[in-house]
């Protein structure tokens, strides 16, 4: 027991729950922006597709390769190409509220991405059907498609949450707080061990909670 408790010596529990509740702000706050930039660009990106409703070659075309550059951007560049960006928008690059807008870039296009792939898992003779009643465009994307694909969509913001818990952990290299951050300052380049694993430990806790309620999202809005 002393062991193990000479092995925790350096653990400030209080400073632990607070960078917790840091990482905990900016995965729901990116998390919420992401889904809320990413649902409609991914929908844009599937009607827009070949052999879709609207198919605009030209215009996927150009979506896509936005999408594909910023999603191929290591984020840990991304974090320092965007910090003129970020200062103008927040007012620092530092903190909780300098981490959310490089989190929301770096995850939307990849959210988008699932989204769309969500989208082309619909059975197409829904689709024809709810054309053939006379559906508005509206009506189709809200009573046909997002519907159908509630449990692929549900399956890619777990996905997407799970990603932006390792980005906030690399968004510490910059001073972003949160776990991430606690851990490259006490438990690198202190070299204290008992702080990175406490860390690490927090971050998979984390990460299975959200994979738990994720699935159990996806099964509840799964046909029978």
């Amino acid at each position: 027991m002393e062991a193990l408790l000479s092995f925790f010596a350096n653990i400030d529990w209080s400073e632990i729950w607070l960078a917790t509740g840091d990482t905990m702000t900016m995965l729901f706050g990116s998390l919420f922006f992401t889904v809320v930039l990413g649902l409609p660009l991914g929908v844009l990106l599937f009607l827009t597709s070949p052999r879709q409703l609207f198919e605009q070659k030209g215009l996927y075309a150009l979506l896509s390769l936005i999408v594909n550059i910023l999603r191929s951007l290591p984020f840990i560049i991304l974090l320092i190409v965007m910090i003129p960006f970020t200062v103008l928008i927040t007012g620092t690059s530092l903190g909780v509220a300098g981490a959310i807008p490089p989190l929301v870039v770096g995850a939307t296009p990849f959210f988008a991405r699932l989204v769309e792939t969500a989208l082309r898992e619909v059975d197409r003779g829904i689709i024809e059907a709810t054309q053939s009643m006379g559906a508005t465009t509206r009506q189709i994307i809200t009573n046909a498609l997002l519907p159908e694909a509630r449990p692929g969509i549900f399956a890619a913001i777990t996905v997407t949450a799970i990603t932006l818990v390792s980005y906030t952990a690399m968004a510490g290299v910059v001073g972003a707080g949160g776990l991430g951050d606690l851990a490259i300052r006490f438990g690198y380049q202190r070299f204290q061990t008992d702080v990175m694993v406490v860390t690490v430990v927090m971050l998979l806790i984390l990460v299975q909670i959200l994979q738990t309620v994720g699935d159990k999202l996806v099964v509840h809005f799964s046909r029978k």
